[in-house]
């Protein structure tokens, strides 16, 4: 696509001048559609202080259909968009019903039993035989719709349909036959100390959690875990959300409040209940997203959220805990916004609509498109989900920014990036299939754009987003990133102020993880949690074609009880048949080219252990392949891995008390299903080796008293992270310390105390150094 709508070209759309006049387009197409509406939104413009919140709210409600019908125009998208719309439309009758029938008249009236005398199989045959088609919960819905309409006239059926749905609802057998569907589905009540269906068992004093086998999720390599879900799920939660935005009651936007002393709410754990850091405006995309208006509910989220490809779904939840729903399951926000925007990518030309919206959006009233060039040049070090956050807004705000990074950033094709391999500026050819960004997550080459969204995040996220967000920024002139370098090193901040910069922002992420201070605690075989993650992401460790140096025998045990150590210890498993299987591949070959007693002749005793060990666990593996082919089923490698010792997760405190379960108890959940074992209650004591000095096992005092030892052979040590302010000991950087933290400062050098804890403070402490021509730099995210 050469030419747009309204006589606008592709390279319009990324250039302020351009988008300016895209914004009077905008405008009178509008003005001619609705001229008061028009009015409205000029006079907002004008003064946008003036508006409340709610006035503002119904402002950009009214205005996003509008401007989804003008996208669509200008990409000549209107049938594609129309079809999605329908789509939106048709499962209207399942949340209804789900609402007014299901849970307010079947839940409610039917007797528990006549639940218990109901044959089910016969009556779904029955209503089958009603609907004229194939039972499924869009079929129920549509037909209980239509039988209400005259309830006299089909009572017979209502009653029989109320009874199934009752059954569906409230019996173990329901629950399990409509698992996948959302019609037969009521909140559940929560209890905050068994937010996930744990099997506890005590060994030794030591409270071990798991999974049953029936919850087990049989996960196979590193392809994406988790594809969150689709358009039926998300409008069932904007559905269940009760839009109260229009009683000034979203606390997943602005946060939980006590009424009188407006406190914030604290969960039972003590984790404040502030909202979205960014107050994006979730019940109005909700109500737009269940009007049928997919565009519309993007561009809401994106006024707030324009980096909303790097948030949501098993990203952040900080929402979804301040719902206002606080005694039974809260609104999934994050699965809800996901698949919003990944219903507007799967549009065509969906990343340019989606790409655009981040630069030009009429429902932002203060900055509806990027700001003048202002003729300030700022540094940005970093570019993790800080760095890139930071300069996109910086862009907008007219400046010009450079990132850095010390990872080697690879290039894209320069036809999407718009930058050759030598940095120059080259013609953006438009994208009208996202599906061309995409890549296989166990075939992607780590591009090293992101941070720790790269090298940290596991495979339960995409990281096609990765790229979406990169192209973001690349494709802008005002950008250049380059990778490999290091700040303090490669460059100096005295080299980034006499090049010309007017700001140095260092949003280098968090620092050197903590070690533990216990016996042969750097014996081989212990190993940071974090520095696991990165070698396995950063090296292409999982690939068959890969031979990185990363070792991981079993049992394992990672210590610690936050997020870095859920992850290391999914992916410590998940690599461990990876890992044996191509050491089998590699030693069936080398023995057909030189035979077996030449390959093991080189070994030492001890690697002849191990690959022994290995062997013989690749075998089995191989096997359960085997048979799971012949079966037809998934390979049983979960009951595998356990039976050699598989991973355990020791933290010092209960599970309830860790960071995972307060701050995300599904992660928790997710990897128990995975086949981890959770151990709480013990604090490591020292690291037991074996004649090679290899670690061997793990001592712990327990909670309760005594000791236990836990064999291991892989011990990964996920107890955190310093924050990370090496810059202030470099040779001739005067930075100064607050204890652990950098020192903040106020606009005229003077310290300040930030709100560290607070991911809404009162005052934005970010400023870290004042020099004396008046030029400062800045502190971000992790730092």
């Amino acid at each position: 696509m050469t030419h747009l709508g309204f006589g606008f070209r592709i390279p319009d759309l990324y250039q302020r001048e351009g988008l300016a006049r895209l914004d009077a387009a905008f405008s009178g197409f509008l003005g001619e559609a609705d001229s008061a509406l028009r009015e409205r939104l000029l006079a907002a413009r004008a003064h946008p202080a003036a508006l409340t919140r709610k006035a503002e709210s119904d402002l950009l409600i009214a205005l996003a259909p509008h401007l989804e019908d003008f996208l669509a125009r200008l990409f000549a998208i209107e049938p594609e968009r129309d079809a999605l719309a329908a789509r939106h439309h048709a499962l209207a009758p399942l949340y209804s019903v789900k609402r007014l029938f299901v849970q307010r008249r079947a839940l409610h009236k039917v007797k528990p039993e006549e639940v218990r005398l109901l044959d089910a199989d016969a009556a779904a045959s029955r209503l089958e035989a009603l609907f004229g088609e194939a039972f499924s919960e869009l079929a129920f819905a549509q037909h209980v719709t239509e039988w209400q309409k005259d309830e006299a006239a089909n009572a017979e059926a209502l009653d029989l349909a109320a009874r199934y749905a009752a059954w569906a609802a409230s019996t173990p057998e329901g629950r399990e036959k409509h698992r996948a569907g959302v019609l037969f589905k009521a909140p559940a009540k929560l209890d905050y100390l068994r937010l996930v269906p744990l099997h506890t068992e005590t060994v030794q004093g030591a409270a071990r959690h798991t999974l049953g086998s029936g919850h087990l999720r049989r996960r196979e390599g590193f392809k994406l875990t988790d594809p969150g879900t689709d358009l039926v799920g998300a409008l069932d939660q904007a559905n269940y959300c009760i839009w109260c935005h229009e009683q000034g009651k979203d606390s997943c936007s602005t946060g939980l409040r006590e009424k009188p002393p407006a406190e914030g709410f604290k969960t039972v754990f003590g984790v404040p209940l502030a909202g979205c850091p960014l107050e994006e405006r979730i019940s109005e995309f909700h109500l737009l997203k269940s009007r049928g208006a997919p565009i519309g509910a993007l561009a809401m989220i994106t006024v707030d959220n324009p980096m909303v490809a790097a948030t949501g779904h098993r990203i952040c939840n900080d929402c979804m805990k301040s719902c206002i729903y606080q005694k039974q399951d809260p609104v999934n926000i994050p699965q809800a916004e996901t698949r919003t925007l990944k219903d507007v990518l799967e549009l065509p030309w969906g990343f340019e609509i989606y790409s655009l919206l981040t630069r030009w959006n009429p429902l932002d009233l203060r900055r509806p498109l990027p700001r003048a060039p202002s003729g300030k040049r700022v540094l940005v070090v970093g570019l993790g989900p800080a760095g890139n956050t930071l300069a996109h807004h910086l862009l907008n705000d007219g400046h010009t920014v450079v990132g850095v990074d010390g990872l080697k950033i690879e290039p894209l094709p320069a036809d999407i990036s718009g930058v050759d391999a030598l940095g120059k500026r080259v013609p953006l050819r438009p994208i009208r299939d996202v599906r061309e960004l995409h890549e296989p997550l166990d075939e992607r080459t780590m591009a090293g754009f992101g941070g720790v969204a790269e090298y940290g995040i596991t495979v339960r996220w995409d990281k096609n987003f990765l790229k979406i967000i990169r192209l973001l920024l690349e494709r802008r002139s005002e950008f250049a990133m380059f990778g490999g370098v290091r700040f303090g090193g490669t460059l100096t901040v005295e080299d980034a102020f006499a090049r010309g910069f007017d700001h140095v922002a260092l949003c280098a992420g968090a620092g050197r993880p903590t070690v533990l201070e216990i016996p042969n605690g750097f014996a081989r075989g212990v190993r940071a949690a974090s520095d696991f993650l990165m070698a396995l992401q950063l090296t292409g460790a999982a690939k068959s074609s890969s031979i990185a140096n990363l070792q991981v025998r079993l049992p394992a045990v990672v210590i610690g009880g936050g997020l870095t150590a859920i992850d290391t210890a999914t992916e410590s498993l998940a690599y461990y048949v990876v890992q044996v299987e191509k050491f089998l591949a590699r030693y069936e070959t080398l023995c057909a080219e030189r035979g077996e007693a030449a390959v093991r002749a080189v070994w030492s005793g001890e690697e002849a252990e191990i690959a022994d060990e290995f062997l013989r666990h690749a075998h089995s593996i191989r096997d359960e392949r085997a048979a799971a082919a012949r079966e037809g089923r998934a390979p049983r490698f979960a009951e595998l891995l356990r039976s050699w010792g598989g991973v355990t997760i020791a933290y010092r405190r209960r599970l309830v008390d860790s960071p995972s379960y307060t701050l995300n108890h599904e992660e928790v959940e997710k990897a128990l299903e995975e086949g981890i074992v959770f151990a709480e209650g013990l604090a490591p004591q020292s690291i037991e080796i074996d004649a090679y000095g290899h670690a061997r096992a793990v001592k712990f005092s327990v909670a309760g008293g005594g000791e236990v030892e836990y064999a291991a052979r892989t011990v990964l040590v996920a107890a955190g992270t310093q924050p990370n302010t090496v810059l202030a000991r470099e040779e001739g950087v005067g930075l100064a310390l607050d204890g652990k933290y950098f020192q903040a400062c106020d606009e005229n050098g003077m310290p300040v105390k930030p709100e560290r804890a607070s991911a809404k403070p009162k005052s934005a402490d970010v400023l870290l150094h004042r020099r004396p021509d008046g030029r400062f730099m800045s502190f971000f995210g992790d730092l």
